[in-house]
């Protein structure tokens, strides 16, 4: 089964909690505060594993959950931070945000990491409050929540050169020609369903790999038939082998095949229509295909090369891998170039920051209000966070709380914007009463 699609639920683990504690020893009747910090939560990380080439695990596993911190404990104890959830994702493998649609990470790389969703901060225990003049705080932090999304796994075949074509041109055959990739073959169309992986070895040490994929109908780029499952194959593809039926053996026109896939790949991706290309006019072991592909060749222009080859016989395969390897080596040398030259520019761009002013930081406004009938409702993504931290169980935690949001000014503008004692005010999902006392 080739799968190339999963959706899953990946969760960083919580923080734990910090302790509120206190010195407890013969001889030392006020020991002070000695609670602990809570573990830091672990993070989800995708990791590259070139062992793997489907996502067809997600379908069996669609959540992620890392382990959550240990809580603080007395005497100073902090609780131990909570290992990585370690997920290994194939080569290829596009990672977006399920509910904004953003490309988050493109994992190509063997090894590459990404972390999809990081766990929470340890809450700080009460020793950490100590002052001079609050020498006994009863409060803690709870830990962090971990961050928490849903995602969408894409896979597209690393592959350095890409067989296109229409259904039942013969690219299967060519691939199991050339390397020792076993597609499945037969006289019919869509026979080829998922791209097939094969890696041509011309000898010396000069080897690439070959990708067999799902033949183009007309409206591809529009999702029809494999649609895009099948171009997002394509634009991994370092070189692309455009393969025609010259002999027209199901009676379609060469030439319209050939502009018609072309048009496909420019509608999916401009791009695609300027990827480097070599055109192989395939069946050449059929009576009728030498007339044929004159009139090909000659209504495609002089400076389109053809490589005439049969898959089925051998004929003429040599010569087209010989021009596949000598066309990637140019590709291969500019890659490197354009690699200098951008790893360059980037050191500049780093010695240039060092050396200039940091940028003043940009922050929106810290919490807006607004009114719905009688309740006013407080949103703020720093209040929010913070509160997730708060037990407030514990009375010092509310005290702190309401310190914290007159500094913020929040009970100042809870009031220009009408608010009296006795109001209901909402941050979050907690509801609180405004008093003189503040909220």
């Amino acid at each position: 089964m080739f799968v190339d699609e999963a959706k899953v639920f990946v969760k960083g683990g919580d923080g734990g909690d910090g302790a509120v504690a206190f010195r407890r020893e013969k001889y030392v009747p006020y020991g002070g505060p000695a609670g602990g910090d809570g573990g830091k939560g672990g993070d989800v990380v995708f990791v590259v594993d070139e062992g793997l080439r489907t996502l067809v695990d997600f379908r069996y596993q669609t959540h992620f959950k890392a382990p959550r911190g240990e809580n603080g404990r007395g005497k100073n104890q902090h609780g131990r931070s909570a290992d990585a959830l370690v997920v290994p994702v194939p080569p290829g493998t596009r990672v977006y945000d399920d509910a904004t649609g953003e490309l988050l990470a493109d994992l190509v790389e063997p090894g590459a990491r990404f972390v999809v969703a990081r766990g929470g901060r340890g809450g700080r225990g009460n020793a950490r409050f100590a002052t001079p003049t609050h020498t006994a705080p009863r409060f803690a932090e709870k830990g962090e929540p971990g961050e928490a999304r849903w995602v969408r796994l894409e896979l597209a075949v690393l592959a350095d050169v890409g067989l296109v074509g229409y259904p039942n041109v013969g690219k299967s055959t060519l691939l199991s020609r050339v390397s020792r990739a076993r597609p499945k073959i037969a006289d019919y169309p869509f026979t080829t369903l998922s791209p097939n992986l094969g890696v041509v070895d011309l000898g010396e040490g000069r080897s690439f790999v070959l990708a067999d994929l799902p033949g183009l109908i007309e409206g591809a780029h529009a999702g029809s038939g494999l649609g895009h499952r099948f171009l997002r194959h394509v634009e991994r593809t370092r070189l692309i082998l455009h393969v025609v039926d010259v002999a027209a053996v199901e009676g379609r026109d060469p030439y319209d095949d050939y502009r018609s896939i072309r048009e496909e790949l420019r509608r999916y991706d401009p791009r695609l229509a300027e990827r480097p290309e070599i055109v192989v006019a395939n069946k050449m072991d059929l009576p009728q295909a030498a007339e044929r592909l004159s009139a090909f060749r000659e209504k495609l222009g002089p400076d389109v090369p053809v490589y005439p080859i049969s898959a089925a016989t051998g004929a003429g395969v040599p010569a087209l891998l010989e021009a596949v390897w000598a066309r990637l080596s140019e590709l291969w040398a500019e890659e490197k170039a354009a690699q200098e030259a951008t790893q360059h520019a980037d050191r500049s761009a780093a010695v240039h920051r060092l050396r200039g002013r940091r940028p003043a930081k940009e922050d929106g406004p810290p919490f807006t209000i607004r009114k719905e009938g009688e309740i006013f409702i407080v949103e703020s993504e720093r209040l929010r966070r913070i509160m997730a931290r708060y037990n407030f169980d514990q009375d010092e935690a509310v005290r702190r709380f309401a310190r914290l949001l007159k500094k913020m000014g929040v009970e100042e503008a809870l009031r220009a914007a009408g608010a009296v004692d006795g109001d209901e005010v909402w941050i979050g999902e907690m509801a609180f009463e405004l008093s003189d006392e503040g909220i």
